[in-house]
């Protein structure tokens, strides 16, 4: 039985647009609405959809850059909410994020070797004297040379920046590491290269990673299940090659028959979402994808379907399989 190391449990991430005279909220947008999944130890756990839909927000609540509205979020079985202040600290060095801009997510002003020992100097993992070691450890990890910790992140391509990124999340020894889309902002023959370091340094260290992405070749290629994500909501969760030979939910469907297929005779028929997404400040009331849905019921405007369990580790939030 796998051993799960984050479980998120109807977690909720609202924003307040506006307010009345009173200071009352009058406008909300519920970038995360009552998620549910978990992710166990030791895997990949990518994590799909459109551009809004809440996947970096939920990425954002895993590592307490966000504080959540409503739900509750267990690590290696504790409540995170439950935990004081010292035990919030080493929960935050357990769980570490790279992030999508590897540019702006470095500081302009200091060298690589002063950023990833950054970390390192402030959780006071080693002596001061061996800091420079382990620094030149981790750029020889992520494929960069010792004598280029000196250098500012100006001086570094999109992807050597990327490593640094990578460097710095492992600086601390996380169990966790949140991947925010860590490869959108590279050229395709980059991506391929950093997606490979992030296998290997999974296997060399036995790193748990949520992967967040837009491409489902990418998330393919790296995650051993996958979870979709639609306007707030997780509406399927399977292992990775049940979902791509097998999607329930009229959503995966259409997202996978938008992946380009090489072989013409393996083509398949693309399937063209009708509208647009709604607004996440007011969203429909049953199903939230039901005004582009293609299979649409009768019962799916008014009642919000809940993720059920279809088959052994393949859940689906859809009226179809009511």
């Amino acid at each position: 039985m796998n051993e799960v190391l984050m479980k998120v449990q109807d977690l909720s991430k609202h924003f307040t647009i506006d307010t009345d005279w009173f200071g009352k909220p009058v406008s909300v947008l519920k970038a995360v609405d009552e998620v549910s999944f978990t992710i166990n130890k030791g895997e990949a756990f990518g994590l799909v959809g459109e551009s809004g839909c809440g996947k970096t927000t939920l990425g954002k609540i895993l590592v307490n850059l966000y504080s959540p509205t409503s739900g509750k979020l267990f690590f290696e079985g504790k409540e995170l909410s439950a935990l004081n202040k010292k035990q919030r600290n080493s929960y935050c060095k357990d769980i570490q994020m790279i992030f999508q801009d590897p540019y702006a997510s470095l500081n302009p002003r200091m060298t690589i070797g002063d950023i990833i020992a950054e970390p390192i100097i402030i959780n006071r993992l080693l002596p001061m004297s061996e800091v420079e070691e382990r620094v030149i450890f981790l750029l020889n990890c992520v494929g960069l040379a010792r004598h280029q910790r000196n250098r500012y992140p100006h001086e570094f391509s999109g992807g050597q920046r990327q490593r640094v990124g990578i460097a710095r999340a492992l600086a601390v020894e996380p169990k966790l590491i949140v991947c925010d889309e860590p490869v959108s902002a590279l050229d395709v023959s980059i991506q391929a290269q950093v997606l490979n370091l992030l296998d290997d340094l999974k296997a060399e260290f036995g790193l748990t990673y949520l992967f967040i992405a837009h491409g489902l070749n990418v998330v393919k290629h790296i995650s051993d299940r996958v979870g979709v994500m639609y306007l707030g909501k997780l509406v399927e969760i399977a292992p990775k090659r049940e979902l791509y030979a097998n999607p329930l939910h009229p959503y995966t469907q259409a997202l996978l028959s938008a992946i380009p297929i090489i072989n013409p005779e393996k083509k398949k028929e693309r399937i063209i979402l009708k509208g647009d997404v709604p607004s996440p400040i007011n969203p429909p009331a049953g199903c939230r994808f039901c005004s582009r849905c293609f299979k649409e019921l009768e019962g799916c405007k008014l009642n919000a379907p809940i993720l059920k369990e279809i088959t052994p580790d393949h859940w689906v939030a859809c009226h179809l399989f009511d």
